[in-house]
């Protein structure tokens, strides 16, 4: 954790009001978490903190792309994200991190870790279905999707051929109000 220290913000020698800091996200830092999900990783995030007498209020917000595979063709995509988040930092007793949006520090604390918030911002902003843009708008070809063109079940229209009469009469009481 020695080399995430530039995520540490010393916040007592900052002046009261707001402060601005900016994050370069790639594949280096998710490794600290030991998260290999991502083919690779560019992110820049951006950390508004303000300062008050007793407490700290941290916006996060964090634009860029992941490249990750298809959930449905195994191909690899840059996918965009983006996502904002909140945090107030409050003085307490003891540390506790129980609320995901309500952080309580040691009154003796001197300086805050944001690297775990900025992970799980990255983390959680990105679907947990990840589908190929060119799915979506049929641009993408590839020998997955003929496959699956292939295999899927086709509908037939056998709609009056085989229907009894009397089901036919009970279909006409719900088209007839």
């Amino acid at each position: 954790m020695e080399n995430l220290k530039e995520y540490f913000i010393p916040f007592t020698g900052l002046k009261i009001g707001k402060h601005h800091f900016d994050y370069q996200i790639d594949n280096t830092f998710l490794a600290y978490f030991n998260f290999e999900e991502y083919n690779s990783v560019n992110v820049k995030v951006s950390v508004e903190f303000d300062k008050k007498n007793t407490m700290l209020e941290l916006d996060f917000s964090h634009k860029g792309s992941v490249n990750v595979f298809c959930d449905v063709t195994g191909e690899p995509f840059d996918l965009k994200i983006k996502a904002k988040s909140k945090l107030v930092v409050q003085f307490g007793d003891v540390f506790n991190n129980e609320n995901e949006a309500l952080l309580v520090i040691p009154h003796g604390a001197f300086e805050l870790d944001i690297s775990q918030y900025i992970y799980e911002n990255i983390i959680l902003s990105v679907p947990v279905k990840r589908i190929h843009p060119g799915i979506k708008d049929g641009t993408l070809k590839t020998e997955a999707l003929d496959t699956l063109e292939k295999l899927s079940p086709k509908e037939e229209n056998k709609e009056s051929e085989d229907i009894d009469p009397r089901w036919e009469n009970l279909r006409k009481l719900l088209t007839d109000k």
